[in-house]
């Protein structure tokens, strides 16, 4: 990520020129317009006049660090392939999208262990009798979330097993095993159903530096409809979690980008 790329404030209080702008926090600012303002070269400046550092001053990081200590800038370290021919991830340096700033994410949703998570209901794959969810009323993760069920919906019968029954949405937890919160914490994440799906820790792996071998039976075609709507899949990641999808708006546009 090329630092220099970043916008800096001018005296007068405007913007740099948006040719020196960051394509990965451009995205980022676009995703989430009702949260964040811009940045500086130091900051992601929010609408209520906080300011999250882009970087927690730690250089050189490992992967589990990315992840386990994410700042902004981390969020983009692992580039995130849209569609079916992805790099099947090899290394824990494949973990595209899973690092997240804790921060950011309580600023874009609240944060649940103080009640501030905002939801709406919405009716999962309602010709197939998929149940209700509650899901961020923030971002527009709802209607996105609504936009995915209807393309579903419309896939052939086959595809249907690995939809239903969904295996939640909001849930205020940790990520297994971490400290760190789930974005289901957020309401921000689905679960598709687990008979179908398959999990790194599973595989007998407890640590972030244990060796795993991937393993998935998704079909690509569920796949591509949620990342349509703005959600990235963890079965691109080296710690595999193929029943999750995970609103990142910010990482999908910026897979777009040539």
């Amino acid at each position: 990520m090329l630092r220099c790329g970043l916008l800096a404030l001018a005296a007068t209080g405007a913007m740099a020129s948006p040719a020196l702008a960051d394509p990965a926090l451009d995205a980022l600012v676009a995703a989430y317009p009702d949260v964040i303002a811009g940045y500086d070269a130091k900051d992601l400046i929010l609408k209520n006049g906080n300011h999250i550092p882009l970087s927690n001053g730690v250089t050189d990081k490992t992967p589990e660090q990315r992840v386990t200590h994410a700042d902004i800038m981390d969020m983009f370290a692992m580039p995130y392939t849209l569609g079916a021919n992805y790099p099947i991830p090899k290394t824990p340096a494949d973990d595209p999208g899973r690092a997240r700033n804790q921060a950011l994410f309580d600023a874009l949703y609240g944060d649940c262990t103080k009640g501030q998570v905002k939801m709406k209901t919405i009716q999962w794959l309602p010709s197939l009798k998929g149940g209700t969810l509650k899901v961020a009323a923030a971002n527009g993760v709802a209607e996105h979330l609504e936009a995915v069920s209807r393309d579903l919906e419309a896939l052939p019968a086959r595809f249907q097993v690995y939809l239903k029954p969904s295996a939640g949405t909001y849930n205020c937890r940790a990520i297994a095993g971490t400290v760190r919160m789930s974005m289901h914490a957020y309401a921000a994440a689905i679960d598709i159903n687990v008979k179908y799906t398959d999990y790194w820790r599973w595989s007998g792996a407890k640590q972030e530096t244990d060796k795993v071998t991937y393993k998935n039976k998704i079909p690509m075609e569920i796949v591509e409809l949620f990342e349509k709507h703005g959600f990235i899949w963890g079965g691109k990641w080296y710690h595999y979690d193929t029943m999750h999808f995970e609103y990142r708006p910010e990482i999908i546009a910026l897979a777009k980008k040539p």
